[in-house]
């Protein structure tokens, strides 16, 4: 593993999380192990608190029909947002190499 990969826990993120998304509460991930942080930009629960509320409501949980989730709903966000971040730095890094 390259060593720029690897980061320090930050503080308010250190602790082992217990997820209350609707797939760890009624869907198919309450028995995949509780969310470690493991990177700065994953979300805080202050963070996850607000996104959580502005969340739609899956059809499944109103009886519409539907499987439930199957992945955590917070775990999806955070890796959606270090991917968003690895792209914005790639397309750094290549703009800086056409500049020379």
């Amino acid at each position: 593993m390259f060593q720029s990969w690897v980061t320090a826990p930050v503080s308010s993120n250190s602790r082992v999380s217990s997820c209350d998304c609707l797939a760890h509460r009624f869907g198919n991930a309450a028995d995949r192990p509780k969310r470690v942080p493991v990177y700065p930009s994953d979300m805080t629960d202050a963070e996850w608190a607000v996104v959580r509320d502005a969340m739609p409501v899956p059809a499944w949980l109103e009886g519409r029909g539907g499987q439930p989730e199957g992945y955590c709903r917070r775990v999806m966000l955070d890796a959606t947002c270090r991917r968003r971040e690895a792209g914005r730095a790639r397309r750094r890094l290549m703009s800086m190499a056409c500049e020379k």
